[in-house]
């Protein structure tokens, strides 16, 4: 059996001719001294106070459990999920909220259109009225300008044609005058309107 050199101690070198029982000699553990040191939980003598403290250790680890932790970690569970169903149901209250006040104010939005549209609606036909009515005022007052200076026209002109026959009469003496001498005013006048008849 093989046993490696203890801490602190040192081996001598190979070529001193020294050989591997003289190095580890006082370096084994006696096997009676190694069954003194074995591990507790190992040592089959332990095994039935072991087993007897192990049953109480987890029986009253499990009273614990059972009477302490789990009633404190079941409040704790209870609490947290009444409180996660309050906000569900303060959060889809809050929703039903909103939702009922986007409709609202959509409808109040279709609302505002729908009278934007009527008072725009009114408010072109009273302006084709208005239009209307100052288009036949205009056409009325025109007509009427336009009859009157028609008739105004027409006077002129009956005017300026009287005056023009006697004009006409008086410069075709005139130019009888001086060809001939004499004119006869009866036959000049007649001849006036002859032409212009």
């Amino acid at each position: 059996m093989f046993v490696t050199p203890a801490y602190g101690q040192e081996t001598a070198p190979a070529d001193q001719g020294a050989t591997t029982t003289d190095v580890l000699i006082g370096t084994e553990v006696p096997h009676e001294a190694a069954e003194e040191g074995l591990f507790p939980p190992f040592n089959p003598e332990t095994f039935a106070s072991q087993i007897v403290w192990l049953a109480i250790t987890f029986g009253l680890f499990y009273l614990f459990l059972k009477r302490v932790a789990m009633p404190r970690l079941a409040g704790i569970v209870e609490t947290r999920s009444g409180k996660i169903a309050s906000d569900l149901d303060q959060a889809a209250r809050m929703k039903e909220e909103a939702d009922a006040a986007v409709a609202a104010y959509e409808q109040e939005l279709a609302q505002a259109r729908a009278g934007a549209m009527a008072i725009g609606q009114k408010a072109r036909d009273a302006a084709e009225a208005e239009a209307g009515a100052v288009r036949k005022k205009i056409e009325g007052e025109l007509d009427k300008k336009l009859a009157e200076s028609e008739a105004h026209i027409a006077s002129i002109k009956s005017s300026a044609m009287k005056d023009v026959g006697a004009i006409a009469e008086s410069t075709a003496s005139a130019i009888i005058e001086q060809l001939v001498g004499k004119a006869d005013k009866a036959g000049v006048a007649a001849a006036v309107k002859s032409v212009a008849g």
